[in-house]
């Protein structure tokens, strides 16, 4: 049997992934975060020309693996992924203020 290593980061404020690192955690190349930044799946939050220089969370880690799953299981462009990933976004928070309310949300 052959021995596996596996390597962790914790990402967080003081660890953030590189653009690169992003790319490579997805299985996709850099010019693939270009285009996820571009389309909105993921925000910068120090703006940069240079995407050797930009900085991502935790929450922009999931939001590109979501986007890659949709794109390999069901085929979708980044376009349509970023609309379906905000779509999801907004049913969840309504979903929270219904049960905020003490509403159940239907399904």
């Amino acid at each position: 049997m052959a021995a596996v290593s596996v390597t962790t980061t914790a990402l967080g404020l003081a660890h953030p992934l590189a653009a690169h690192e992003l790319a490579h955690a997805c299985g996709a190349e850099l010019e693939w975060v270009v285009q996820l930044v571009e389309v909105g799946i993921v925000e910068l939050s120090a703006p940069s020309t240079r995407p050797d220089e930009w900085r991502f969370q935790s929450a922009d880690l999931q939001q590109a693996l979501a986007a890659r799953r949709l794109e390999r299981d069901f085929g979708v462009g980044l376009d349509a992924a970023a609309l379906i990933l905000d779509l999801q976004r907004e049913v969840r928070h309504l979903r929270a203020v219904l049960h905020a309310q003490g509403l159940s949300p239907g399904r």
